[in-house]
């Protein structure tokens, strides 16, 4: 039997998806071990693990070197990779959303308004696709909330799961784009080719949960 790969994204998620995914029998002991590994596997059921950036895990599924990956919704988003995204996990909500100063509000129809964000696609997605709105898109690595309190941007467009961040920095929402949550992503190759296993863990996700 051939190895089924999964790339997760590092952090939460990844943790999250290990929990999600042993629920339906599929674990992988090192994973949990103080270790400089790479890759972690389980012979029993011939399946191995990597973490990765989240923005990478995309890149990995769709070369074929990962046959699923499980990454947040944001991501493929932004990525915009030729692969499968099958399901919700339902678990890593959050939405993403326009937020700025209140004195900004006035603004938000303007061509002149300028935007901060690590996530241009999705920006440029919604303000030339969506709202028709020219504007002048500023993209940024680090905390977005800081750009419209040092007057880089009148607003961003950032991932929100709270809003408390927002709130102690004097920032309000002023509309939201789309709803974010964790997601199965699978190779295109890998679908046909190990239909019959990627199928039956789909199956067993949805019986725990996904959708």
């Amino acid at each position: 039997m051939d190895y089924l790969t999964f790339a997760l994204a590092k952090g939460r998620l990844a943790e999250k998806a290990m929990e999600l995914l042993e629920k339906i029998g599929i674990s992988c002991d090192e994973m949990k071990e103080d270790s400089r590994k790479l890759i972690f596997t389980n012979e029993d059921i011939k399946c191995k693990f990597f973490l990765a950036k989240a923005q990478d895990v995309p890149t990995y599924v769709e070369h074929g070197a990962a046959d699923i990956g499980i990454v947040g919704r944001d991501t493929l988003l932004e990525e915009h990779r030729n692969i499968y995204q099958v399901m919700d996990l339902k678990f890593g909500k959050c939405r993403f959303a326009v937020a700025g100063r209140p004195e900004s509000k006035d603004m938000l129809n303007s061509n002149d308004l300028r935007v901060a964000t690590k996530y241009l696609n999705i920006a440029r997605d919604y303000y030339y696709n969506q709202k028709h709105q020219t504007v002048e898109l500023i993209k940024l690595n680090g905390s977005v909330e800081l750009a419209p309190i040092v007057g880089l941007s009148d607003v961003i467009v950032d991932i929100v799961e709270t809003g408390s961040t927002l709130k102690a920095n004097g920032l309000q929402i002023f509309d939201e784009i789309c709803p974010i949550s964790a997601r199965l992503a699978v190779n295109r190759v890998s679908m046909k080719m190990k239909h019959d296993r990627i199928t039956e863990i789909i199956k067993g996700l949805k019986t725990v949960g996904g959708e």
